[in-house]
């Protein structure tokens, strides 16, 4: 993370307790207009990651040794010579990145943002989707929403690649029992398609279930077969 002119050092405390909230150790400030920032009262739980803070002349310095440099921005009426992306997007690409080389992300003075100079170190530039009325946010408010877009992309990135699918034999499963229920039902006898079965069996397979949820599926599923079948004993 590297402020650039900050103005307010609570501001950079704030944005230091935003980086501690959501894992980012590494704060960098370029010519930080205040020098007692490391004092800052915002920087709640975050007093170590606030002392620790590097301070450099210019930008060029600050960014150095990273292989992705990407500066923020609230776009205004500003002319960019750079590709722009919504963090949502730029949130993903960056994760990408941080995965296997050091990432800067740029944030401006509270006044004025980025210079052109400074936005000439950067590789591409994201934005904040806000409203037209108040397009400008608090310096350490962007900071957190950026940084928890970022995590909360890895997170679901993490919890999709940990959940295991259903296998094709588990989903074929609960088919048949979902046809048996609706043939008992008389479901598909007022619905007669010629290709039902293969219609369900889609519908079925469009869920994407979970491996781990296809038991309680299928008890849900024999449950009603079976309530359907005692019914239909004793109303012969």
């Amino acid at each position: 993370m590297v402020l650039v002119a900050t103005r307010n050092p609570l501001n950079i405390g704030a944005a230091a307790r935003a980086m501690s909230n959501f894992g980012f150790p590494r704060l960098r400030l370029v010519t930080p207009f205040e020098p007692a920032f490391r004092e800052a009262r915002s920087a709640v739980g975050a007093s170590k990651l606030l002392a620790n803070a590097e301070v450099y002349a210019n930008v060029a310095e600050a960014v150095a040794d990273c292989t992705l440099v990407v500066g923020t921005t609230a776009v205004r009426h500003r002319d960019l010579h750079h590709p722009l992306r919504r963090l949502e997007v730029g949130a993903r690409l960056l994760r990408k990145h941080l995965a296997s080389s050091r990432v800067a992300l740029l944030f401006g003075s509270e006044k004025r943002g980025l210079s052109n100079e400074d936005l000439s170190h950067c590789h591409w530039l994201v934005r904040i989707p806000t409203s037209e009325e108040n397009i400008s946010m608090n310096l350490g408010q962007a900071v957190a929403v950026c940084l928890y877009e970022v995590v909360r992309d890895a997170k679901a990135a993490t919890r999709q690649e940990k959940q295991k699918a259903a296998t094709a034999g588990e989903v074929e499963r609960i088919t048949k029992v979902l046809l048996e229920a609706l043939h008992s039902s008389g479901y598909l006898d007022r619905r007669p398609v010629n290709d039902s079965e293969d219609r369900i069996r889609r519908l079925v397979r469009r869920l994407d279930l979970a491996a781990e949820d296809t038991d309680a599926w299928l008890g849900m599923l024999r449950q009603i077969v079976w309530k359907l079948r005692t019914e239909k004993i004793q109303g012969s």
